[in-house]
């Protein structure tokens, strides 16, 4: 399955969220698998960005669909993009 990173960025009112409840974060990742992409790996960042997630989904729409439904709730922003192992990459090149 294709894997994608996403950067994600909580509003105050995701953040304010996250505080008083800080199993809400296992909870949205509940939320992401029951539609259909499976998180493998996440982290809290200092910086830019709240948090990393590395998830893999069956493809590129359904990881639209995930990123938008999380939009939507106005609580968070993301940036996603897909990652390519290093290795097929240099394949990729290789021709």
């Amino acid at each position: 399955m294709p894997t994608f990173v996403m950067l994600s960025t909580l509003g105050p009112d995701g953040a304010a969220t996250l505080h008083s409840n800080p199993a809400r974060l296992k909870e949205v990742n509940a939320e992401v698998e029951a539609m259909g992409v499976k998180v493998l790996h996440q982290w809290a960042l200092l910086g830019q960005y709240d948090f990393c997630t590395v998830v893999e989904a069956p493809d590129v729409e359904t990881m639209s669909e995930v990123a938008l439904a999380l939009a939507a709730r106005g609580t968070l922003k993301t940036a996603t993009m897909a990652a390519v192992p290093a290795e097929r990459y240099t394949q990729l090149l290789q021709g």
